[in-house]
Order: structure tokens, then C-alpha cells, then sequence
């Protein structure tokens, strides 16, 4: 047993050193790692095309990967950003002898949704949002039941043309298309 003032001063330096709680010795997150989003079949996305109405309007895109543009045609837009999206139109359009130099603009409408199973209360089909972690996907689908291993997931994610599978942390970063799956405590 410390004396009585080894046990203040003890005390004092903890509170001095910052021990502000739970959480409080936890590290710093690292900075995420973003890459530029690709686009895939069931995206949505808004081209503008500056002075010409007819050729600005949301595109879903399609099985194959591509977009219906009217008075081009199809244009390929899996697998690639917004702005490379801009790129395949500008030179379509251009290709087309409709413009020489236009102006496009590629956003972002819808995000293919992901997919929260096992013990969640609501699994579904869920819309994607930049930035969700397996937890938010979870918080999204009404919270883990009471059976739930809160400390990983399963996660089937398609890239291309070949699903991988594969166990995810809480902070793991899902992206849009994921299957996440939250498996049952064994008792």
C-alpha cells in the first residue's frame, strides 16, 4: 500500500497526463486511403452537357457497363471514374460531329446499393453512402441483434467480374455492391 501523498501525487500526475476517459488511450485513425470511385452497373449519374438540353439528363448504367446517350449512342462507363467519364463523352460527341469542343460535367446521382444479412435487425438491400464502414452499414440496418459478433463481418465484394470474399473489421471501409454479413455469437 502507497502512503497517503505517493497516492496523491500518483493520482495527480494521471489527471495531468491527460486520462481523460474510455477511448482516451485508443491511437489516431490513419487517414483513409480513397481511391477514385469506379463506376458500375447500377450507378446513376448526371451528364451535363453545357448549352445542350438534350444531351444533359441522368443515365443509369446498364448491365454491360455502358450508357445510352441520345444522338450517340452507347458509351462504356464501368469501370471508370466521373472523369473519365467526361473524357468518353466529350470524345463521343466529338467522334459524332455534334460539337468540336463541348463542355461535360459527370456526377454522382445513386450509388449501386450494398447489402446487410445476418444479425442486423432489418437486413436488406441498402443505398451506398461515400464513406460508410461496416458499422454505419449496420447502424443503417437497424443495429446488431443480441446473438451478433459485433467485432467482424463477412464481406462478398465484385470486382470486375470475380467476387472475393472476405473478413472485415468494424472500421473496414464497404463499398458500393458489398454483401455484408454479420455472423451469430455461439453461446
Amino acid at each position: 500500500m502507497l502512503p497517503r501523498r505517493h497516492l496523491l501525487a500518483v493520482l495527480t500526475g494521471l489527471a495531468a497526463a491527460g486520462c481523460a476517459g474510455p477511448g482516451a488511450d485508443l491511437p489516431l485513425l490513419p487517414a483513409p486511403n480513397i481511391a477514385d470511385y469506379r463506376l458500375g452497373a447500377g450507378d446513376q449519374v448526371r451528364i451535363i452537357t453545357y448549352g445542350e438540353e438534350q444531351l444533359t439528363g441522368e443515365f443509369r448504367v446498364n448491365d454491360a457497363g455502358a450508357i445510352a446517350l441520345p444522338l450517340v449512342g452507347s458509351v462504356q462507363a464501368a469501370g471508370l471514374t466521373t472523369g473519365g467519364l467526361e473524357k468518353a463523352v466529350t470524345t463521343a460527341l466529338t467522334r459524332a460531329q455534334l460539337y468540336r469542343n463541348p463542355s461535360v460535367t459527370v456526377e454522382i446521382t445513386a450509388y449501386r446499393p450494398i447489402y446487410v444479412l445476418g444479425e442486423v435487425n432489418k437486413p436488406g438491400q441498402y443505398p451506398y453512402q461515400p464513406g460508410m464502414t461496416v458499422v454505419t452499414a449496420v447502424a443503417v440496418a437497424g443495429g446488431f441483434t443480441y446473438r451478433a459478433i459485433e467485432d467482424y463481418a463477412d464481406i462478398v465484394r465484385t470486382t470486375g467480374k470475380t467476387p472475393t470474399e472476405g473478413r472485415a473489421l468494424r472500421s473496414s471501409y464497404v463499398q458500393p455492391g458489398d454483401a455484408v454479413t454479420i455472423y451469430e455469437r455461439r453461446f
